[in-house]
């Protein structure tokens, strides 16, 4: 049975789209029209308001909790539960995004829920509900946490009495302890004034916290049975609390509180919870969740994600795998249609990562290489998509696409990725860079490519005498400061002869644990270079025909597929131990198909006809969609003969019937994220000329939207970036930067380069329109927004930064210009991102 299905008329239900609401009060203006305020006060406070706006552009009227976070206006998306959350509030439509919100909670969509409540807020600012969601929304930062359920509990004497009991379980879960102090001789408990810093909580607070909010939220349930929101919030809390190290009490008693949810509402979101219930005990208890979970709620791309847990736990990869590319799928939908970066989005790498995964399990090579050079391809941002990063695109993508070469031996795909593109070197991460040293070197080898094999390997045995010479270095330093104690009593500084410069004895143990950190940090990376030469030289026995010698090297080097090394081991005649090796690697590895392929063809060329027969329908019920091209599936065509198949042995896939309603992939979003085209804009310049994104039609540029000249941030951005203009122009990369000021105000902004103006042009948007279609606007409060944009050529925009503050790191925006606008683009799959 096949996957593929028209997306029924009643996804117009599912993902109805009304639009972004008209805009209301900002919680500004309420306060500025109570009438209890008297126009006396505030004349009195207009010099320190004018100041606070000068000094505080771009920040929240409402303290810190408000800078960070989307501060966009949110819309009824549909598509996010089927959920019923009443609160107090007179006000239309609040009602409709409180439902969404808690929505969004239970599928884990915290950007979005955030948004959605503190848009609830913006329309009925008195609603103290849409704060405590907001606080709920944020509560892993607990600091941004409590600035939200603090204007709850300021309103919290207008809510009915459930309302009351939801927000003060979250105050009590977000307040910090209290600790006594030190000071106080009386041992009273009070908590110190001198330091209004939160204090980190210890584990035994942890778990008192953790008890205290699972006690607060059965109350609500027991006092209002009929809330079955109460109950979800359980279930989720259940979890949330075995992930802090707290297990979970009865895995039957929570389940039959979540049914009870299903028996009140089938589709609730709550299928979420039974998943993570079960996903580490008795994955098969939540098969039927995981049927439902995705079009629970369809919107919201971790609700699709969630199955693949199940799946993937009962090795039933196919059907992991397209829960994960739905979930994906989704997730690029979204962010394109909203322009949202990609990494800012809660999971959305580790979906696609443990999506490339399940396709290395299928054999599914060249999709797995697409999905993993597409992740390295999207744009990176310092906060959230670094190498660094571990759990960011950039770092996963990388990880993914070595695996996929390595155990794929896709060697001349991994040449020409290397040769042609700028994928892999790493050269300020040295054990990543080790990395693909690693691989180049091996697939030259593979392939036969002399010139690439000397150019990396001479690379890698530099940073290998490096490293060496680094620790040596330390060792010497040390051992010149322990020998210069030793001598006699105190001494002024003294000449060190490893260092290079004197060293005060009496203040060398900085010197001492600086040289340990550089021992450390050298036996890792000489370690890790050694392994890659052994790797290396190991290939190059295998293609001499050395192959004991070959296994010994690459067993030595770690991080080779182990049924590569039963292979070697066959080869090199060791038939018992090599079978042993392949058969082990089958049952550890269940379900994969690299190991059954390899154990198949060696069963049949051992003459085991039998044996290699039913290891080859294994292989053909594991998955409909491998990459017979590849050498290790290909040769199985002669496997396939002896068993009665034709040459392309593939089987179809057949849906199992407890898998429930899917939708056609198409249906839900792209393949790939793409950029979003940017907005069309026409301004005047410095001189009145006319200036408009159609002048940069063809041309990369810039842009850079700045909260006028007496924005100290503003003036900060603009300073520093005049100082790099010269680099991104080298690029063929203008730059215009966008003032929130009138034409005399931009005027100040220009006077300030002394006649020689870096920029492109500086141009005047007073009316704010310009940075209301970039989203560099706070819909909430009516205020512009620190905005830099990267536009290509074809007028999309490739990377971007909206904030309470400017982006300052024009070193990291120039190497992402370079990186996503020249590199040059990698084959295997359309990564989505223009160029040029």
């Amino acid at each position: 049975m096949s996957r593929t299905y028209s997306w029924i008329p009643a996804l117009l239900f599912l993902f109805p789209f009304s639009g972004f609401p008209s805009p209301g009060a900002t919680f500004a203006q309420v306060a500025e029209d109570d009438s209890s305020v008297e126009e006396s006060e505030q004349t009195e406070t207009t010099d320190l308001d004018e100041t606070l706006s000068e000094v505080l552009a771009g920040h929240s009227f409402h303290g810190e909790a408000f800078n960070e976070g989307p501060r966009q206006s949110a819309y009824i998306m549909g598509g996010t539960g089927n959920v019923q959350f009443d609160v107090t509030t007179e006000v239309p439509d609040v009602q409709r995004f409180i439902n969404q919100g808690v929505g969004q909670l239970h599928g884990f969509w915290y950007l979005e829920a955030e948004r959605t409540f503190r848009h609830a807020a913006f329309l009925d600012p008195d609603c103290a509900m849409a704060y405590w969601g907001a606080a709920v929304a944020t509560e892993e930062d607990r600091e941004r946490a409590r600035g939200f359920i603090d204007e709850a509990m300021a309103r919290i004497d207008s809510v009915t009495e459930r309302e009351k009991m939801f927000i003060e379980a979250w105050d009590k879960f977000l307040r910090a302890p209290k600790r006594k102090d030190k000071d106080n001789e009386d041992g009273d408990d009070e908590e110190s004034d001198e330091d209004d810093s939160e204090p980190e909580l210890t584990t035994e607070e942890k778990e008192k916290r953790a008890a205290d909010i699972l006690k607060d939220l059965e109350s609500i349930a027991i006092k209002f049975p009929e809330d079955i929101e109460a109950r979800a919030f359980i279930a989720h809390r259940v979890w949330y609390n075995a992930r802090q190290g707290i297990p979970v009490a009865s895995h039957v008693a929570t389940e039959s509180l979540i049914k009870e949810i299903f028996e009140a509402e089938p589709l609730h979101p709550s299928h979420h919870y039974m998943i993570h219930l079960w996903d580490h005990r008795h994955p098969e208890n939540a098969v039927a969740s995981a049927a439902r979970c995705g079009i629970s709620a369809p919107a919201i791309a971790h609700m699709w994600h969630m199955p693949g847990h199940i799946y993937s736990r009962l090795k039933r990869y196919e059907d992991a795998v397209f829960q994960q590319e739905a979930s994906a799928r989704v997730d690029h939908a979204h962010m394109m249609r909203d322009r949202v970066m990609p990494d800012e989005i809660h999971n959305f790498a580790h979906n696609n990562e443990w999506l490339i995964r399940n396709l290395v399990f299928l054999g599914r090579a060249h999709k797995a290489e697409a999905m993993a050079i597409n992740m390295m391809q999207l744009p990176r941002h310092p906060k959230y998509n670094t190498l660094d990063e571990r759990g960011g695109s950039q770092s996963y993508g990388r990880r993914r696409l070595l695996q996929v070469l390595r155990e794929f031996q896709m060697f001349e795909e991994a040449v020409r990725i290397c040769r042609t593109t700028n994928l892999l070197p790493a050269p300020d991460h040295p054990e990543r860079h080790v990395e693909y040293l690693r691989l180049g070197c091996v697939a030259a080898v593979m392939t036969g490519d002399k010139g690439l094999h000397d150019q990396l390997r001479s690379e890698l045995e530099t940073m290998l005498s490096e490293s060496r010479e680094r620790m040596e270095k330390a060792e010497r330093i040390k051992a010149f400061i322990a020998s210069a104690r030793d001598d006699s009593g105190d001494k002024p500084p003294v000449p060190c002869p490893p260092c290079g410069y004197e060293i005060d004895l009496e203040t060398a143990d900085d010197d001492v644990a600086e040289a340990d950190k550089d021992i450390r940090e050298a036996k890792k990376l000489i370690d890790v270079c050694e392994k890659a030469i052994k790797a290396i030289d190991g290939h190059a026995h295998y293609i001499a025909g050395q192959y004991a010698e070959a296994h010994q090297l690459l067993k030595d080097a770690t991080g080779e597929d182990v049924s590569w090394l039963g292979e070697l081991q066959m080869l090199a005649g060791e038939t018992e131990e090599g079978l042993k090796t392949l058969n082990q690697q089958v049952e550890r590895r269940r379900m994969e198909v690299i190991p059954l392929a390899r154990l198949a063809w060696w069963q049949h060329q051992q003459g085991l006809t039998v044996e290699s027969s039913e290891t080859f329908e294994k292989l053909r019920d594991c998955s409909s969609q491998i990459a017979i091209d590849l050498p290790m599936f290909a040769r199985l065509s002669e496997v396939a003969t002896a068993c009665g198949h034709e040459a392309r042995w593939l089987k179809p896939y057949e849906l199992p019937g407890d898998i429930g309603f899917q939708p056609g992939l198409d249906s839900l979003g792209p393949e790939h994220w793409s950029p979003s085209p940017a907005p069309a804009w026409e301004l005047r310049d410095s001189n009145e000329a006319p200036i408009s994104s159609a002048d940069f039609s063809g041309r990369p540029h810039i842009v850079i939207f700045y909260l006028g000249h007496g924005c100290l941030h503003c003036v900060e951005q603009i300073q520093a970036f005049s100082g790099v203009v010269g680099d991104f122009k080298a690029e063929g990369v203008d730059i215009v930067a966008i003032s929130s000021d009138d034409a005399e105000g931009l005027m100040k902004s220009v006077d300030s380069f002394n006649g020689e103006l870096p920029y492109y042009a500086f141009a005047s948007d007073e009316s704010l329109e310009v940075f209301k279609r970039f989203r560099a606007y706070d819909d909430f409060e009516q205020q512009p927004l620190h905005g830099t944009f990267l536009i290509d050529g074809n007028g999309q925009v490739l990377w971007q930064d909206i904030s309470y503050e400017p982006f300052m790191d024009h070193e990291f925006l120039l190497g992402e210009t370079k990186r996503l606008l020249f590199d040059e683009p990698a084959e295997a799959g359309p990564a989505g991102i223009s160029r040029r």
